[in-house]
């Protein structure tokens, strides 16, 4: 083995070249470095993990919080909902009721109850549209417009009853039908339930009933509008009164169901 000075001549280089043909373990490897040129590998003074982004201001490590769920809507203040239009027109027609029934009762005014009566009939189709129109709709409004209806129709058929303008036999059943509906809605809200739900029968029941009270009020007298409006006001009646009754029958079938799951 021979030893030589490197270009240099500062350290001796090992040629480590051995005359029979195998290579010392001092010889280094093909492609590789030597030892002595080999370059420490720099140290990391980042404080940051391998593949961390680099950002300013120290890594946090603790697990992030779930993102925060959007409950729902808080319902507005009766004040407030009683303040829209919708429900403006639905108090409006509730304030007329007596108003109504004074005005066909006491100085028989039927020119004034008629007025009063189509306002409340076109104030029922217009609270309805406007609440779809201007988004509108409130738990309030839900119980005020089918409440001014009901009392509607209670005090015309009432007050008709009273001035024979329809007989007993037509009076009758739409009373109960009430009567029945009151009994059912008050069980429910014993059980946990909400009131039934107003069916599209149900809607167009009172919407007939309502066309026809005018009519009725039209047809007293003896003029030749009393007769033309008469046969017009017992179509809608009887019309109106089947499927008045016939809507009660769905709300206790309803209102039966609702109370026969609770008890399975």
């Amino acid at each position: 083995m021979a030893w030589g000075r490197s270009a240099a001549g500062s350290a001796p280089a090992a040629t480590c070249a051995s005359t029979l043909g195998w290579r010392s373990p001092c010889t280094p490897r093909p492609g590789s470095r030597p030892a002595h040129a080999r370059q420490p590998e720099p140290r990391r003074t980042t404080g940051r993990p391998t593949g961390a982004p680099l950002f300013n201001g120290p890594v946090s490590t603790a697990a992030p919080e779930p993102a925060a769920q959007a409950g729902p809507a808080a319902e507005p203040s009766l004040l407030r909902q009683a303040l829209n239009v919708p429900n403006i027109l639905s108090l409006l027609r509730l304030a007329g009721v007596p108003v109504f029934l004074w005005l066909l009762l006491g100085p028989r005014e039927d020119g004034w109850a008629l007025a009063l009566l189509v306002f409340s009939a076109l104030t029922d189709w217009l609270d309805g549209k406007l609440a779809r129109w201007l988004n509108q709709m409130s738990r309030l409004g839900q119980l005020l417009d089918p409440a001014a209806d009901r009392l509607y129709i209670l005090a015309t058929l009432i007050a008709f009853l009273v001035r024979d303008i329809i007989p007993w036999w037509v009076v009758v059943p739409l009373v109960l039908r009430e009567a029945v509906l009151g009994v059912c809605v008050v069980t429910l809200r014993r059980r946990g339930f909400a009131p039934p739900e107003v069916t599209y029968i149900g809607k167009g029941a009172t919407f007939v009933l309502m066309y026809a009270f005018p009519f009725l009020l039209l047809a007293q007298g003896g003029s030749d509008v009393a007769a033309v409006a008469r046969p017009i006001g017992y179509a809608f009646t009887i019309w109106g009164a089947v499927l008045y009754v016939w809507s009660g029958v769905l709300y206790v079938v309803q209102a039966r169901n609702a109370l026969r799951g609770t008890t399975q």
